[in-house]
């Protein structure tokens, strides 16, 4: 119920409030790209049946552990690839505003996808609290950057080698010059 009661209470808020103006800063919206979207999926992968990710999560589709209403994924539970779809793009699109928010300065649209994508894997909470984000709202181009992708790599204490060819994708989009 309460989730439910900070849902709405958001919603309103953000309807009396221009995102733009309350972000200090930045001169433009952001959207998401078909690469930042395929981006996502290569690293996260489409399953139809829900299963515990590397840290005991209930995972579903293209990494999801909530639906588009807040519910967590559980076991049993099944998705269609069709469903799957429409859920990523709901959930990338909340994460895009959430990152959209903490930005103090104008990135690329390169930039902003390799940080949604950090962000829809690693969550809005670890991401405020990081180094990288720090970075970029000093200097969008500072290339230690890059190191600050490759320090997000473990999984209940363990460095996976996944999330190690991920950070770097996504390091090598946010520096992509041709965008």
């Amino acid at each position: 119920m309460f989730k439910a009661v900070l849902k709405f209470l958001k919603s309103v808020i953000k309807g009396i409030l221009d995102l733009k103006e309350t972000t200090e800063g930045l001169t433009r919206d952001y959207y998401i790209s078909n690469e930042t979207m395929e981006l996502i999926k290569k690293f996260e992968g489409y399953s139809e049946t829900a299963y515990p990710d590397g840290v005991g999560v209930w995972t579903i589709g293209y990494g999801n552990t909530f639906y588009e209403d807040g519910t967590p994924v559980k076991q049993g539970d099944t998705i269609t690839r069709a469903k799957a779809e429409t859920l990523l793009k709901a959930v990338v699109e909340q994460f895009a505003e959430k990152v959209y928010y903490e930005l103090k300065t104008d990135v690329s649209d390169c930039q902003f996808g390799a940080l949604v994508s950090l962000t829809y894997n690693i969550g809005i909470a670890a991401f405020r609290k990081s180094t990288l984000l720090r970075k970029v709202n000093v200097d969008s181009s500072d290339p230690t950057i890059a190191t600050e992708f490759a320090r997000w790599v473990k999984a209940g204490g363990k460095t996976l080698n996944g999330l190690v060819k991920r950070r770097k994708a996504e390091a090598e989009y946010y520096f992509n010059e041709n965008c």
